[in-house]
C-alpha cells in the first residue's frame, strides 16, 4: 500500500511552484513517484529540477517507472539511501525548495542538514495536522529558529509552509 499525496496536496505544490519558480527542488520521500510527479509537472514549466531521495530501492524503481509513463523522467534525479546520508553531501544553499514526506520521526534530527541545504525558499511538509504529535519534535526546532517563518495549512493533511525571513534591507 503506497501513502500518496493527496490531490488537492498535489494541486497546491503545482501552484506553488508555479509561483515560485525554484530551479532546484528536493524532495525527500520519493514513495511510487505520485507527489514527484506533481514536482516535476511544475518544474517542467519553470525550467527546474526535481532531486527525490527514498531509502527503497524498490520504491524508487516503481517511482522510475511512473515517471517514464507520466514522460517527465528528464525532469527528476532520483536516488536511493539514507536522507540523512544524502543531505550531509549536498552544498549549503543548493535547493530552493524542499518537499518532505518521508520518515517523520526523522525530520528533527535532519533539521540543520535540511535548513542547510535551502536557499532562501521554501520547505513544504506533509502531513502537518495529520501526524502532529509525530512532527512535534521539528516544529520545536522551527519554532526556535529566529530566520524561519512557518504556518500550517489545512490542505491534504495538513501542509506545514516554512521559509526563510526576509530580512529588512532599509
Amino acid at each position: 500500500m503506497m501513502l500518496n499525496i493527496t490531490e488537492t496536496t498535489g494541486q497546491f505544490l503545482d501552484l506553488l511552484i508555479r509561483d515560485c519558480q525554484p530551479q532546484k527542488i528536493l524532495e525527500i520521500g520519493t514513495s511510487n513517484g505520485y507527489s514527484t510527479i506533481w514536482l516535476a509537472r511544475a518544474a517542467s514549466q519553470c525550467n527546474g529540477k526535481v532531486v527525490s531521495v527514498d531509502f527503497q530501492a524498490w520504491k524508487t524503481e516503481l517511482a522510475r517507472k511512473n515517471l517514464q509513463a507520466a514522460e517527465l523522467s528528464q525532469y527528476v534525479q532520483l536516488h536511493t539511501g539514507d536522507a540523512a546520508e544524502f543531505l550531509s553531501k549536498c552544498t549549503p544553499s543548493e535547493f530552493d525548495f524542499i518537499f518532505l514526506d518521508a520518515d517523520r520521526k526523522e525530520y528533527a534530527d535532519w533539521a540543520p542538514l535540511l535548513f542547510r541545504t535551502l536557499r532562501m525558499g521554501i520547505m513544504v511538509v506533509d502531513n502537518a495536522t495529520s501526524h502532529l504529535a509525530e512532527l512535534s519534535d521539528f516544529r520545536a526546532f522551527v519554532d526556535k529558529q529566529d530566520d524561519l517563518d512557518s504556518l500550517v495549512l489545512p490542505i491534504g493533511n495538513g501542509q506545514l509552509v516554512i521559509r526563510r525571513r526576509l530580512h529588512d534591507i532599509s
